[in-house]
């Protein structure tokens, strides 16, 4: 939830910047990760390979499948009434959708998106909002956790360059403000340059429909921003993502989601009454119906729950 506030932050000032629908920004930016299930992306692998045989899980597909089917509180409909803006945006904020599993297929036969068609400026904000959010934050996470730190992320040129700009602008300010100053300034520096370049791109573009029908990405960095931005993710991957205390939790996580689905699926009657009910008695759709159980629940509900079934946490996860 954190995520999705600081996405929809930076969305709204790069909507209002370029003169977009705010609003619809807004909504894509928030509701951008609503499928992922617990512990993120390690969470999504494990419920992944649990459902390989059965049509496979993708976080994206989730999203729609929550917001067109799973919420559903309203009497005349499925799904939370949401435009069809809102829903092609969350559809297809990365691009294009070419081959959709069979979550994305299902909901597109029902309601087509235009799936092949590039999505509004407002739906590429959303992504490119979401890379700058990712990038800034981890690295304040990671300098909080003492994961990374300050001579670390020196070696990469962009930082290097913001962080002697810092140091020379505020001398003597304590080290862990200048850190967040860093990434104050880095977040700028982001978000002026896809300001500035997907104004370049729509010069003589007028309607949504052009937008659509560019056949390219509109809303991003420049060359040369997107060139140091797969530095720093490149510095990330080796120095933060694949550190070895976040392999290991990683591995830890997948455990509590893979003895979630197993014991779910030999002993149905471990969900709630209400899931139980709705239970369908054939597969795949039986085991789909196990996922989005699973993919609505929080980081410690699956903790608690798979503690329930088998006694403990696995390896401890509890105490990680």
């Amino acid at each position: 939830m954190t995520h999705s506030l600081e996405v929809a932050q930076i969305g709204r000032v790069i909507a209002r910047a370029l003169g977009l629908d705010e609003d619809l920004t807004e909504a894509l930016c928030l509701a951008h990760d609503v499928g992922h299930p617990p512990f993120g992306h390690a969470g999504e692998s494990a419920l992944k390979e649990a459902m390989q045989r059965f049509g496979g899980f993708d976080h994206n597909a989730q999203v729609l499948r929550t917001v067109m089917r799973l919420d559903s509180p309203y009497p005349e409909h499925d799904g939370l009434n949401l435009s069809w803006e809102v829903l092609e945006g969350l559809a297809k904020h990365n691009g294009p959708v070419a081959a959709p599993n069979w979550a994305l297929g299902e909901l597109d036969d029902a309601y087509p998106l235009a799936l092949g068609q590039y999505p509004s400026l407002e739906a590429q904000v959303a992504a490119i909002a979401d890379d700058i959010a990712y990038d800034n934050h981890d690295i304040d996470d990671g300098l909080r956790a003492g994961f990374l730190n300050i001579d670390d992320l020196l070696e990469v040129e962009l930082l290097g360059d913001l962080w002697r700009t810092v140091e020379k602008r505020h001398p003597g300010a304590p080290r862990d403000r200048l850190q967040r100053e860093l990434i104050r300034d880095q977040i700028g520096l982001m978000v002026n340059d896809v300001i500035e370049h997907t104004k370049s791109n729509i010069v003589g573009i007028s309607s949504v429909d052009e937008v659509r029908d560019t056949g390219r990405q509109l809303a991003g960095f420049s060359p040369e921003m997107s060139t140091a931005e797969r530095g720093l993710k490149s510095f990330m991957y080796d120095r933060l993502y694949y550190h070895s205390d976040q392999v290991a939790a990683a591995a830890k996580a997948r455990d509590v989601i893979a003895r979630l689905f197993a014991g779910y699926s030999q002993d149905p009657t471990l969900m709630p009454d209400e899931w139980q009910e709705n239970l369908p008695c054939d597969e795949p759709a039986r085991s789909r119906v196990i996922a989005d159980f699973i993919a609505g629940m929080t980081d410690g509900f699956a903790i608690k729950h798979c503690a329930q079934i088998y006694g403990e946490a696995p390896n401890g996860l509890i105490n990680v």
